[in-house]
């Protein structure tokens, strides 16, 4: 069986507005919340082997603090280029070419994209990721290449004002 921990980028920092979309920091929230949210997976015990990040500087800080929290070495984050500004379509190819020795992985990106794979793989009734909102999904698969749209089962989906509601 494969898990797929699907994370969108913490809140990013609009402040400087000469910033390219890419190189845009988190904010205060964003911090706090990337912090908050790795500590909830880790209190369930819900720890991926393997962390795939997009290269923008939001997506990669984000990663950053759950590598942190589950003593992943920063350097073993694997920074892919196509996640940036990628639709669910190229997304979902990317997990496909997923490492077949980890069987769970998360993977931080961007939105529509992460949502709209979310939702394709797992039927799920989310109409938007929130900033640092996470879906696990697990597949009945042990090879990614077999991963495809409606052959996973959503497993958790929390996101940081989920305890507000």
């Amino acid at each position: 069986m494969k898990k797929l921990l699907l994370v969108r980028h913490a809140k990013s920092d609009w402040n400087e507005p000469k910033l390219s979309d890419f190189d845009r920091p988190l904010n205060a929230r964003g911090n706090k919340n990337a912090t908050e949210m790795a500590d909830r997976l880790l209190q369930k015990h819900i720890i991926p082997e393997k962390i795939v990040s997009s290269p923008a500087k939001r997506a990669y800080t984000t990663a950053k603090y759950f590598a942190k929290t589950f003593n992943i070495d920063k350097e073993q984050i694997e920074k892919v280029e196509g996640i940036y500004e990628a639709s669910a379509h190229e997304l979902l190819n990317i997990v496909n070419q997923l490492d077949n020795t980890k069987n769970f992985i998360a993977l931080f990106g961007h939105n529509p994209g992460i949502t709209t794979l979310a939702v394709g793989l797992c039927g799920t009734y989310i109409s938007n990721i929130p900033t640092c909102g996470m879906v696990l999904i697990e597949f009945p698969f042990d090879d990614w290449a077999m991963v495809s749209y409606d052959t996973g089962k959503e497993l958790l989906y929390d996101y940081p004002k989920s305890g507000d509601d």
